[in-house]
């Protein structure tokens, strides 16, 4: 406990307020004093915040359901006590309806139960004010989780639309190579045909969902293969190989990516095909 634990007793009989003062020497309280409910409002005003109030019942002018149902409403976490010595079970209810009385404590008291009582309305008040703060904590990570929750679908959407306009792009330039008269391959660096368009599917003799994926030395024939070979220490490369008994025009280009990815492509023309001798 950081604070310092003030004590508000009210009570309009003067020897009431030194018994209770008496009453809390030992403890580390801070015991405050006053005859008056009005009195009462005006240490408050100046004073808050005070833990626990013990006031008396029934005092001249402003009674004590009357203080602290004005202390309620303007110090509501402050605990409060009534002290009476009237034995009137009816005022007592309305005292505790009214005032949201934590304890009614008759006079004369028990020294050692009041101190109890107090200890407990002291525990009482700092519980709350511990379930204010998580309260207050938790609301604040909520706020924090629809903002983070608003921004996740901010960017599940950038990212959905970014995805829609690539694969977009993807078929646009699949069907560019798909209108192209020449077979088209792409290779990356482990050997696996990662793009093939219509012609280059044909002219394998398999559709394109069998050609991609595939290992080219598992693909082509050795001629092709060395020819790949060669692509690769030359960057550049042309020549006719033979595709089930036809030559055919093979270009080759090898591209290595500042980012890391390279492989080489191959460009097939049928148009300039030479049957074998």
């Amino acid at each position: 406990m950081d604070e310092q634990i003030k004590i508000l007793c009210v009570d309009d009989e003067e020897n009431v307020l030194r018994a209770l003062k008496r009453l809390f020497l030992d403890d580390d309280y801070e015991i405050l004093t006053c005859t008056s409910g009005n009195e009462g409002l005006e240490i408050l005003e100046g004073t808050a915040p005070i833990q626990v109030i013990i006031s008396d019942y029934r005092m001249p002018g402003m009674d004590g359901v009357d203080f602290l149902k004005e202390v309620r409403k303007k110090w509501p976490d402050t605990v409060r006590i009534v002290l009476s010595g009237y034995a009137d079970t009816a005022s007592v209810v309305s005292a505790i309806n009214e005032g949201h009385i934590y304890k009614f404590i008759p006079k004369p008291w028990n020294n050692d139960e009041l101190k109890v009582t107090i200890a407990n309305a002291i525990e009482r008040y700092f519980l709350r004010q511990k379930n204010i703060k998580l309260t207050f904590e938790l609301k604040q990570k909520n706020e924090e989780l629809k903002d983070i929750n608003a921004n996740l679908e901010e960017l599940v959407s950038e990212r959905t639309s970014e995805l829609i306009f690539q694969n977009k792009v993807l078929i646009r330039s699949q069907n560019i190579l798909d209108s192209l008269p020449v077979g088209v391959l792409g290779i990356d660096s482990d050997g696996l045909i990662v793009q093939c368009n219509k012609a280059g599917a044909e002219l394998f003799g398999g559709g394109g969902g069998i050609i991609i994926g595939m290992n080219r030395r598992d693909l082509f024939p050795e001629e092709i293969n060395t020819f790949i070979e060669e692509i690769i220490k030359n960057k550049e490369l042309s020549e006719h190989v033979s595709i089930n008994g036809v030559r055919v025009k093979v270009k080759g280009v090898y591209i290595k990516h500042s980012e890391g990815q390279d492989g080489l492509v191959l460009v097939f023309d049928e148009d300039e095909k030479e049957r074998d001798a």
